[in-house]
C-alpha cells in the first residue's frame, strides 16, 4: 500500500478541481482499507472518493482521501425470476449497468450513463427516469471507521430517501461502502414513461422493447442534454428536485401555467430544479471558466481553469435568485469540501 502526500486530487474528481489532500491512498481490498484506517491520525480529516463525481473542491483537503477501488462482481444467489448480484464499491457504476444489461438482469438499465462508482449509488440513493436505488437494493457491507469492525445494512438500516440515505445524514463520514448487493430481475418490468424515454425509442425506431433499447434511449438523453465531464468539468445534477408544498406549487402554476410538477409525499409536489433555474434566467450563464451549462440548466460547469469557489460562488447567487422569485429554496445534491 502506497501512501502518497500532497497529491492533487485534479484527476479524481469530474469537476477537475485542482485541490491537494495532504494524504492519498488507493484501496483495492478490504484489508488495505483496514490497514490505511489504522494508520490515519486521530481526529484528522477523512474523504472516501469513489468517482469523485458529486464533490466539489473550494480549498485543499487538510486531510487523508482514501480512494475507493474495490473490485469484483459476483452472483450471489438466483431463483427463477430474480438474481442477486454484489458488485465492489470501486466498480464503475455506468460499466456495471452494462453488465448486467448483457446478461439479461433487468433492474438497472434506467440508471445508465450516471457517473461515479457502484459505493456511492447508496448513499446518494441514485435515481433517473422512474427508478431509483432502493428499488432494486438488497444490502450492502460497509466498514465502520469508529468500531473498526464490517457491517451489513439493510434497505430499512439506510433509510432512502430522495437522493438521501443514513449516509448522508446520522451516520455521515462513519462508514466506508466496500460492496453493494442487487436485486435484479430475469423478467424485465419496463419503465419507459418517464421523461422523453418512449420518444427517444420511437426516434430509434424500436420495435421490441428490450432493456438494452431503454438502457440505449437513456444514454442517447443523457449525452443529448448533459456535457461529458471529460470534456467539460461536471458533476451532473448540482441541486436536487425541489418538493414544496402543493398549495405553493399550485400558486406558481397560476403564474407560469406551463411549470411541471410530480406528486411527491403527502401534501407535496416536486418540481424540477432546472426549469426553475432557467426560468431564473441562468442558463448558459458565465463568469470567467465558471458557469451554467447552455443545455441544461441544472449543470454547474467548469469550461477549464475555474476553482470550487468561483462555484460555489454561482450556486449561492442561483439559490438566491430562485428564492426571491419562486419562494423555492434549493438544496445542493453535490457535497462541498
Amino acid at each position: 500500500m502506497e501512501i502518497k502526500y500532497n497529491i492533487s486530487l485534479k484527476p479524481y474528481n469530474t469537476f477537475g478541481i485542482d485541490a491537494e489532500a495532504k494524504a492519498f491512498v488507493s484501496i483495492a481490498a478490504e484489508d488495505s482499507l483496514t490497514e490505511a484506517v489504522s494508520l490515519i491520525p486521530e481526529k484528522e480529516p477523512l474523504l472516501v472518493l469513489g468517482g469523485g463525481s458529486n464533490v466539489l473542491f473550494t480549498r485543499h483537503f487538510n486531510g487523508w482521501v482514501l480512494k475507493n477501488e474495490i473490485p469484483g462482481i459476483e452472483v450471489k444467489k438466483e431463483n427463477e425470476n430474480n438474481i442477486w448480484v454484489e458488485a465492489g464499491a470501486g466498480v464503475n457504476w455506468h460499466q456495471f449497468v452494462l453488465y448486467c444489461i448483457e446478461k439479461g438482469w433487468a433492474g438497472l438499465e434506467n440508471l445508465s450513463l450516471i457517473p461515479g462508482c457502484v459505493g456511492a449509488s447508496p448513499m446518494q440513493n441514485i435515481g433517473a427516469y422512474g427508478v431509483e436505488i432502493k428499488d432494486v437494493f438488497e444490502y450492502l457491507e460497509a466498514y465502520s471507521l469508529h468500531e473498526k469492525t464490517f457491517v451489513t445494512f439493510s434497505a430499512t438500516d439506510c433509510k432512502f430517501g430522495y437522493r438521501e440515505s443514513v449516509f448522508k445524514k446520522e451516520l455521515k463520514n462513519r462508514f466506508v461502502i466496500t460492496r453493494v448487493c442487487f436485486r435484479l430481475s430475469k423478467k424485465p418490468f419496463f419503465h419507459t414513461t418517464y421523461g422523453s424515454i418512449q420518444q427517444e425509442l420511437e426516434t430509434m425506431g424500436v420495435t421490441e422493447l428490450t432493456i438494452k433499447a431503454i438502457s440505449d434511449a437513456v444514454i442517447r438523453i443523457r449525452q443529448g442534454k448533459l456535457p461529458d465531464p471529460a470534456v467539460t468539468g461536471n458533476a451532473g445534477s448540482f441541486f436536487k428536485n425541489p418538493e414544496i408544498d402543493t398549495n405553493h406549487y399550485l400558486e406558481l402554476k397560476y403564474r407560469y401555467p406551463e411549470l411541471p410538477g410530480y406528486p411527491a409525499s403527502m401534501g407535496r409536489t416536486k418540481v424540477p430544479a432546472g426549469w426553475l433555474i432557467e426560468k431564473a434566467g441562468w442558463k448558459g450563464y458565465r463568469e470567467g471558466d465558471a458557469g451554467v451549462h447552455d443545455r441544461q440548466a441544472l449543470v454547474l460547469v467548469n469550461y477549464g481553469q475555474a476553482n470550487g469557489e468561483q462555484i460555489y460562488a454561482i450556486s449561492e447567487k442561483i439559490m438566491n435568485s430562485v428564492l426571491e422569485k419562486f419562494g423555492v429554496e434549493l438544496e445542493r445534491e453535490v457535497n462541498i469540501y
